[in-house]
């Protein structure tokens, strides 16, 4: 005789023969979730709380985006507030978001820019030797490793092949700013979550960075750690924003860098691999990404500067429609947000190696039943969702949003039909893709295998996580067989965490 494990679709409740724990708490999850627990009923008294942190090009085209595109009463209801720090090297990018940051009443907003000044490798060799004592101050049960004060490779530019910034030397120019001299970058950020705290109601901060940016990728998991841990103190939910790189981005370089952009994300993100580094390296390494972290796939039926224009409008979007709703309604959706435990039980559930999320989107007219969906999202054929919810606008007609959510239930097979919901984009469809692991992702295999096939100078240089630590965290562990994570400079340095699972080499 057959057992049903699931939910009832037609009545909404639990069918009878559901025999573990396990079973009745993933059932209740879906249950809630059906019946829209995570939805926000009355957005329009909300005060907007919402705040962005732009890192890199890619960043700082979303803050420009949303300040010259947003609504110009915003921020009219009582409580709200709206900050921003743009941050790059170079201040072309930066000009475009203090020419944007008029429009909204200045004692509501605060816009600010970080231009990173481009520094010698001297300078910079003269900062890193420094980075132990650094350390000591802001963490004294730091043990530094012979190697860590070395970790930028000499005698190789900081400036990659195509002319973006190394990984390592963008990591370097941050923690010029951040630790030596006067210390301007850590006073953006105390300047910056003096701002949040000015928010009459709940906040979230967002970190928007490009996947495959030099600059973006190099500073972002540092500043994520010292804006989340130590500046807010954990105080407040800080969630990421990855942009993948378009299909014409991936070159062999770019596909190196990925994959130590991934492997870094993957140790902080996953709750066991985390432990493993914050065993050796301290608790400033635990996840600093407090509401999770979010992939946003670029287009790939248009050329790259399309593509980047495209998603800077989207994400602009999703931020400031619905005051922030939408939002808000996304961290609901993934259990980590208001979530009652008596009728959403998943709030409790670990992500473990499925800790990515991805919001994909389309024009609603773009004919989903002859798209190819996991393709344009760049997923393999085993994800398998255990929900999906499409968010499309009032004024779409029935008969497409019902094509969508039937594109969507046979792209995915998700455990529970595609719900949809409106609130969204005029034009646009937006669909939220929970939990999934990097061996979903059709680009992390090429990845790996061209990290593996560059030469081990260009891998050190693309690395930033943990190369302070004294530890290039892709290669095989100096100090303990299995173990990933290289100790520098014949240094004992170690983190617990098998390299099979960081390469996604297991059953």
């Amino acid at each position: 005789m057959s057992v049903n494990v699931g939910l009832d679709i037609d009545r909404g409740r639990p069918l009878p023969a559901i025999g573990t724990t396990e079973a009745k708490l993933q059932q209740r999850k879906l249950d809630a979730l059906r019946r829209g627990v995570h939805r926000i009923q009355d957005h329009t008294e909300m005060p907007f709380g919402i705040h962005l942190v732009g890192i890199g090009g890619a960043g700082c085209r979303v803050i420009e985006e949303f300040l010259s595109t947003a609504p110009e009463n915003l921020l009219d209801k009582p409580g709200s507030r709206f900050t921003a720090l743009a941050i790059d090297v170079g201040d072309d990018d930066l000009l475009k978001v203090r020419t944007s940051a008029t429009r909204f009443p200045e004692e509501r907003t605060q816009v600010e820019t970080v231009a990173l000044d481009m520094a010698s490798s001297e300078e910079l060799q003269e900062v890193v030797g420094k980075y132990a004592d650094f350390l000591k101050l802001e963490y004294p049960m730091y043990h530094p490793n012979p190697g860590s004060t070395s970790w930028l490779p000499s005698g190789k530019s900081i400036r990659a092949e195509d002319g973006s910034m190394t990984r390592a030397g963008s990591k370097a120019l941050y923690g010029q700013a951040y630790y030596d001299a006067d210390r301007p970058m850590q006073k953006a950020l105390k300047r910056f979550v003096a701002s949040v705290e000015k928010t009459g109601g709940n906040s979230i901060v967002c970190i928007v960075f490009g996947l495959v940016g030099g600059t973006g990728s190099g500073i972002a998991m540092d500043l994520a750690r010292h804006l989340s841990s130590v500046q807010f103190g954990r105080r407040v939910l800080v969630t990421g924003l990855g942009i993948a790189p378009h299909p014409d981005e991936v070159t062999p370089d770019k596909l190196t860098r990925l994959h130590a952009v991934f492997s870094e994300l993957d140790v902080l993100c996953d709750e066991t691999k985390n432990a493993g580094i914050t065993l050796s390296c301290g608790d400033l390494f635990k996840n600093p990404f407090t509401a999770g972290f979010m992939i946003i796939p670029q287009p790939a039926n248009v050329s790259v500067s399309e593509a980047r224009e495209e998603v800077s409008k989207r994400l602009a979007k999703l931020i400031f429609e619905r005051r922030g709703a939408n939002v808000w309604e996304a961290l609901r959706l993934l259990n980590w947000v208001a979530a009652p435990s008596t009728q959403h039980s998943a709030a409790r559930t670990p992500w473990g190696s499925r800790w990515i999320h991805m919001i994909g989107s389309a024009p609603d007219g773009s004919g989903s039943s002859n798209r190819d969906l996991r393709k344009d999202l760049g997923l393999l054929e085993d994800y398998q969702p255990e929900f999906l919810e499409l968010r499309t606008s009032g004024t779409i007609d029935e008969s497409e949003r019902k094509a969508w959510t039937e594109a969507l239930d046979s792209a995915f097979s998700p455990e529970a039909p595609t719900c949809a919901t409106d609130g969204g984009s005029p034009g646009i469809v937006q669909y939220l893709l929970p939990r999934l692991a990097l061996k979903d992702l059709s680009v992390f295999e090429a990845a790996r295998n061209a990290y593996d096939e560059t030469d081990l100078l260009h891998r050190q240089s693309e690395h930033a996580l943990l190369l302070d630590q004294g530890i290039v965290l892709c290669e095989p562990s100096t100090a303990i067989e299995g173990m990933a994570g290289a100790s520098l400079g014949g240094g004992t340095q170690w983190i617990a965490v098998p390299r099979d699972q960081l390469r996604g080499e297991y059953a």
